[in-house]
């Protein structure tokens, strides 16, 4: 069971809800990949008509948790006002917190990305971070007062997959009490295979989906390639060899002359 911000989830695969062709196509991707958290982002000139009220009716209707997102951020300043006003129209304390730097690899911010965390901590918002694979500005967000961090596997959209391995095991390794929730660069199930594989909580997953030619059977292959990782991660995987190692003992068998 993933517990994040104390909240039993039974799916480790989290749904971003963006550039899906259709209202009808994002519910049916939703309901085939049995997620029950989905992230929405709240632009802020959609606050003065609570423009999100209409997806809040969507995801109200699935059943399942919305995570609004302050997607598009680029200073403290903007992050925390968009969280102000996802709280007026979601209600709820969840917020996945980007605050972008660089604008070709949407790679975040994290001195901004910490001082914002900092700020929306103290006022009770349970942070969600999207961040990179260093321990330092991990720590830093822990220190914050975040209890689950958002590593990029690769940035958002490029569907590289995991492109920095050791950093990602180091990662989890340094934090093995720290929920972490692999967030961006996801392309295939089977890049979602390989990071619960590899000990990490959940992924989230938005374009590999949506812009798929059929999200709603991508979606169920990600909600079994994420059982599959995370079962594997749980029974123990076998080292890496150097050499070939017989499967079948030699001990006993025939000699031919």
């Amino acid at each position: 069971m993933l517990t994040l911000y104390d909240v039993p989830l039974g799916s480790r695969l989290l749904l971003g809800t963006a550039r899906y062709p259709s209202p009808a196509v994002l519910a049916e991707a939703v309901k085939a990949s049995a997620t029950e958290v989905v992230t929405v982002s709240l632009r802020r000139e959609s606050a003065g008509e609570r423009a999100g009220q209409g997806f809040w009716s969507i995801v109200r209707e699935l059943g399942v948790r919305v995570l609004p997102n302050t997607a598009g951020c680029h200073s403290v300043k903007e992050a925390v006002t968009t969280a102000h006003m996802a709280r007026e129209v979601f209600g709820g304390t969840w917020l996945k917190l980007e605050v972008i730097g660089d604008g070709d690899t949407l790679q975040p911010d994290v001195f901004a990305l910490v001082e914002a965390a900092r700020v929306l901590c103290a006022e009770g918002f349970d942070v969600f971070p999207y961040t990179t694979e260093d321990p330092t500005v991990a720590e830093r967000l822990c220190a914050a007062g975040c209890r689950v961090l958002m590593p990029w596997g690769s940035p958002i959209g490029s569907g590289r997959g995991l492109n920095n391995l050791f950093g990602l095991k180091a990662l989890r390794a340094r934090f093995p009490e720290v929920p972490l929730v692999i967030d961006a660069g996801i392309g295939v199930p089977s890049h979602a295979a390989q990071a619960l594989e590899l000990g990490f909580d959940a992924v989230l997953i938005n374009t590999a989906i949506s812009q798929a030619a059929d999200p709603a059977r991508m979606a169920r292959a990600f909600a079994q390639a994420v059982v599959a990782g995370w079962e594997a991660h749980q029974a123990g995987p076998m080292e890496p060899r150097e050499m070939a190692v017989p499967s079948t003992p030699i001990v006993g068998t025939a000699l031919l002359r």
